[in-house]
């Protein structure tokens, strides 16, 4: 079934958005107004608990209903201001730095919570205004007035704290840091195993058939999640050999293949409409199972801070050692399976995962062209592949990034002057020292 590949892309969608959780927040709040206000009627004990000093006037429904219609009122303004300067912080920050963030932004639980607040105190107060009346018989909520004021007391000090956050979410050091850590979350889940105490996926290996035939996709979008559990269940059901055509976090347009079978013979419409439901396919990128795409947010804040239209090194600095954190979190995991198989050895699902070369290539490539004249940013980089070479062991792994470090210094050779020419060689010098010696004769 792929109720549980549903239920994960709903979770994602619930902590994503300014519409999910916001509204189940108010929506709930609202209940809650309306069923303490009619509980209260029924059941007027309710009201003998509430203090004498918070609410003296409990045979006066007026003052009931000015009270709830006050703070509904006031809340709505409240309302608008928080949604004004949250537009204009999702201005800013796309302006700024790059729209892709903005998926980021619109996940931060702490403005969703805000918002669910402000707007579920709104539909509290307008759910228990109808049961504060003069007529045919008197009646004042005093207890659901009390909780309408503990909610403008929680909407007071949760404006000041949006405030608060909002002033720290537009820092570039704390947005690059928040999408950094949601990147090690992805590397957690799609890597859970350490390096060297993993599965060996590399011991697997299958004949290629050259009779694959394709099945195309009827969605134009990005692969979002492969719920690939399942595809090797059906992969062993049906006795097929899947292999998926890009990566996640591609784009796929609608028409174009999508997966390759091995044997079409043993595939019906219905079999294929089972096998495409093992893939969520979206109108834009998310961080589900791609790490690319976390890495492509920070690379292109990067890349706008290095821009000659801002020049802000500084910045592209704090992203490099952003990025380098991610890739020492990948490097000290084994790599997610390439090649599933049911039994051992029967290869059924090949899933084209990305790979280290390219990762260093989508993190650091783009940065060390347009930094050729940078000192400072070039003088990271360098840092950054030595700081990788120092967690691992890999003689191979540690040679490409050596290579990577020629590669930068070359660059700058002939944008920047002897002085500067030699801190770069230095700086190589010590990632060659963590080289293999075959490599340094």
């Amino acid at each position: 079934m792929r109720l549980p590949l549903l239920i994960r892309t709903a979770m994602y969608a619930l902590r994503g958005g300014f519409l999910v959780r916001p509204l189940l927040i108010s929506l709930a709040l609202g209940l809650t107004g309306m069923i303490l206000s009619s509980l209260e009627e029924s059941f007027p004990v309710v009201s003998a608990w509430v203090p004498h000093a918070l609410f003296p006037s409990r045979a006066d429904p007026q003052i009931a209903q000015i009270m709830l219609a006050a703070i509904a009122g006031s809340i709505m303004t409240v309302v608008s201001i928080v949604f004004a300067i949250l537009l204009m912080t999702l201005t800013l920050a796309s302006m700024q730095f790059s729209p892709r963030i903005l998926v980021s932004f619109v996940r931060d639980r702490v403005t969703q919570w805000t918002l669910g607040v402000f707007l579920g105190t709104f539909l509290y107060c307008m759910a228990a205004l109808p049961a504060a009346r003069s007529l045919p018989q008197p009646f004042a909520p005093v207890a659901t007035v009390t909780g309408a004021l503990v909610l403008a007391l929680t909407s007071v000090i949760g404006l000041i704290f949006f405030i608060h956050h909002i002033s720290q979410a537009v820092s570039v050091s704390h947005i690059v840091d928040r999408i950094a850590g949601e990147t090690e979350d992805v590397i957690d889940e799609i890597m859970p195993h350490r390096r060297g105490l993993g599965l060996r996926h590399e011991d697997l290996t299958f004949a290629p058939d050259d009779n694959e035939f394709p099945i195309l996709n009827e969605q134009s979008g990005y692969i979002c999640v492969v719920d690939s559990a399942r595809l090797l269940k059906l992969a062993k059901a049906y006795r097929l050999r899947i292999r998926l055509l890009r990566p996640i976090g591609h784009f796929v347009p609608r028409g174009i293949p999508l997966f390759t079978v091995s044997r079409k013979d043993r595939l019906t419409p219905e079999r294929s409409i089972e096998l495409r439901s093992a893939f969520v396919i979206g109108s834009m990128r998310t961080m589900q199972q791609d790490v690319e795409f976390g890495v492509l947010q920070i690379v292109d804040i990067a890349l706008k801070a290095i821009s000659p239209a801002v020049n802000d090194p500084s910045t592209a600095i704090n992203c490099v050692d952003q990025l380098t954190r991610i890739l020492i979190r990948w490097v000290g995991r084994a790599p997610p399976a390439n090649l599933l198989s049911d039994p051992p050895h029967v290869v059924r699902v090949i899933i084209p995962w990305i790979d280290l070369d390219h990762l260093l290539d989508t993190a650091f490539e783009q940065i060390r062209h347009y930094a050729v004249n940078d000192i400072a940013v070039s003088l990271r980089l360098l840092r950054a592949l030595s700081d990788l070479a120092a967690t691992t062991d890999d003689e191979p792994m540690c040679e490409r990034l050596v290579l990577r470090g020629r590669r930068i210094v070359a660059g700058c050779a002939t944008w920047v002057d002897a002085s500067d020419s030699k801190r770069l060689e230095r700086r190589l010098a010590e990632l060659e020292a963590r080289a293999p010696t075959t490599m340094l004769t």
